[in-house]
């Protein structure tokens, strides 16, 4: 088997089947049959129909419906632990894959030996560019970024460049290029990586997991990609949105995870703080996320 491919989904079910139709067209019309793929969807208790329309539309998908909400590190896992593939693909079911992208992502590999992971170019609904890489999160990076430093400045000035650094705004992701974390939303990855490195670690439950896994891969002396040779449509956001207090508390709580796993070292008295620091950030964005739904029109 050449390629396996992973959507774990939540309550999308009309985006995941775009996003399934999509992944048949490539399957067929670019590897040669449906069968030339293994497809897994794990579904975490969706109370939309999710699981009913796979099985009913897409019954040379192996569906995995689970009974409550395992997240997405441990939904993947549960995928991972059954993938075939010599390639596996990490993918969103908010995305839509264009014609010939798995084959140029699997591609890539021969280019590049030491290459574990490849991103492509995530575009927009209405089909701009959107910025999908990140540096490797650092606490100063963090605070620009948490606080809004990277939007109140021009990107033309010092200070603006330095405060945009994190989310690499001044790049238009329009190259080839080695980076940090590209988004988790589609992720070719080696199988023999997750043999060598771990897969995802499950006690992240939402956001950061991918950021954790693609720092261990780093560590270990492989190779992160970017290509805009492959692209891929992601309409950004649409299970997030659904609960997104919940998640702005799950993407602080999982930043300090991801801390605490590599950045703490001995410091155990700045647990306390960091913790407190990252969860008053969290409130305070979610103050001003209720706020602008208040004044919303």
């Amino acid at each position: 088997m050449l390629l396996s491919i992973i959507i774990v989904s939540w309550n999308t079910k009309d985006l995941l089947d775009a996003c399934l139709a999509s992944v048949a067209v490539e399957l067929e019309g670019t590897f040669g049959g449906l069968d030339k793929g293994q497809v897994f969807v794990v579904d975490n208790a969706s109370a939309d129909g999710s699981s009913q329309m796979v099985a009913q539309k897409y019954p040379w998908v192996n569906l995995i419906a689970n009974a409550d909400n395992r997240g997405f590190a441990a939904a993947n896992n549960q995928a991972f632990a059954l993938a075939a593939g010599d390639f596996v693909l990490m993918l969103n079911p908010d995305t839509e894959v264009k014609p010939g992208a798995l084959k140029t992502l699997i591609d890539f590999f021969a280019e590049h030996e030491k290459a574990a992971v490849v991103a492509p170019q995530l575009l927009n609904s209405d089909g701009s560019i959107q910025r999908s890489c990140r540096q490797f999160p650092t606490f100063i990076g963090m605070l620009y970024e948490l606080i809004g430093l990277s939007r109140m400045f021009p990107a033309s000035s010092p200070r603006g460049i330095k405060f945009r650094e994190y989310k690499m705004l001044d790049w238009n992701h329009d190259d080839e290029r080695q980076v940090d974390q590209p988004e988790g939303a589609c992720l070719m990855i080696k199988r023999e990586i997750l043999q060598k490195v771990g897969t995802l670690d499950e006690g992240f439950f939402m956001l950061f997991e991918e950021v954790d896994w693609c720092y261990r891969v780093k560590k270990a002396g492989w190779e992160i990609w970017f290509t805009p040779r492959a692209q891929v449509v992601h309409h950004y956001g649409q299970s997030i949105k659904q609960v997104k207090v919940a998640m702005i508390l799950s993407s602080h709580r999982g930043l300090y995870r991801f801390w605490h796993k590599h950045y703490r070292g001995g410091r155990w008295w700045l647990d306390g703080v960091a913790y407190l620091g990252l969860m008053a950030l969290a409130y305070v964005r979610i103050a001003s996320y209720k706020l602008k739904a208040l004044l919303a029109p």
